[in-house]
C-alpha cells in the first residue's frame, strides 16, 4: 500500500529520531535510517535534500508549538498572579514531563552540542532564548519588588531548571533509579529554591 507523501515525512522524521537517539548525528547513515523505516536511500532523498535536512527536520518535529502555547499560557497565569513557587514548579514540571514523555528528543540535543551541530543548536536557541527572556524579565521585576533576592535573574531559573534537567538525566538517561515520585521531587526543587536548605535552627546558631 502507497503512502501518502505527509505520512511518509513523518514516518523518515520518526525513524530518523529514533535512530539518531541511538547513535547520533554523525554515527547514523541514511541507509541505516531507510532500512529501519523499510525504504530505499532514494524515498529519503526525495523528502528530505541530504542529510543535514534532515537532521534540521528531526529537531524542529519535535517542537510541539501547541503545547509550547499551553505551557506559555499557564507561566502567564503563574506571572500575572505572582505566583513565584508555581512558576518554577512549571518549569520544573515541563522539564521533567519532556524527558519522561520522549527521552530521544533530549538525547539527540546531547549529540547535537557533542558533535556541534551548528544549524541544531542554533535552531534550539532561537526556540528556547525567547521563553528564557520571558522568565528572567519576571525574575526581575520580582527582584526590583523586593520579593525575590538580588543576583543575576538567570541564575534562579538556571537553578530550578538545572535541578530538573539533572534528575530527569540520571534517571531517564543514565538508569539510576529514584524511589521518589516526580512530583514530589519537584516539590523538593521548589522548597530549595525558595529556601535553601539550610535550617533557620542551623543558621541562627552559626550567626551566634
Amino acid at each position: 500500500m502507497r503512502m501518502h507523501a505527509t505520512d511518509r515525512r513523518q514516518q523518515l522524521i520518526e525513524t530518523a529520531l529514533d535512530v539518531f537517539s541511538r547513535k547520533g548525528f554523525d554515527g547514523a547513515t541514511t541507509r541505516e535510517i531507510a532500512a529501519e523505516a523499510g525504504v530505499t536511500e532514494a524515498i529519503i532523498f526525495r523528502h528530505f535534500a541530504n542529510k543535514q535536512a534532515l537532521c534540521a527536520a528531526v529537531v524542529q518535529a519535535k517542537r510541539d508549538l501547541a503545547a509550547t502555547d499551553r505551557s506559555m499560557a499557564s507561566v502567564k497565569s503563574f506571572t500575572e498572579r505572582n505566583d513565584d513557587a508555581g512558576l518554577f514548579r512549571e518549569i520544573a514540571r515541563v522539564i521533567l514531563a519532556c524527558y519522561r514523555e520522549d527521552p530521544r528528543h533530549e538525547r539527540v540535543m546531547l549529540y547535537a552540542a557533542l558533535e556541534g551541530q551548528s544549524e541544531a543548536l542554533i535552531e534550539h536557541r532561537e526556540f528556547s532564548e525567547p521563553i528564557m527572556q520571558v522568565l528572567t524579565d519576571y525574575v526581575a521585576r520580582r527582584q526590583k519588588e523586593g520579593v525575590l533576592k538580588p543576583g543575576p535573574p538567570v541564575a534562579i531559573i538556571v537553578a530550578i531548571a538545572g535541578m530538573a534537567a539533572h534528575f530527569a538525566m540520571m534517571t531517564g538517561l543514565f538508569g539510576f533509579e529514584s524511589r521518589v515520585k516526580d512530583d514530589e521531587m519537584v516539590d523538593a526543587f521548589v522548597n530549595i529554591l525558595m529556601d535553601g536548605v539550610r535550617s533557620k535552627k542551623s543558621a541562627t546558631g552559626e550567626s551566634k
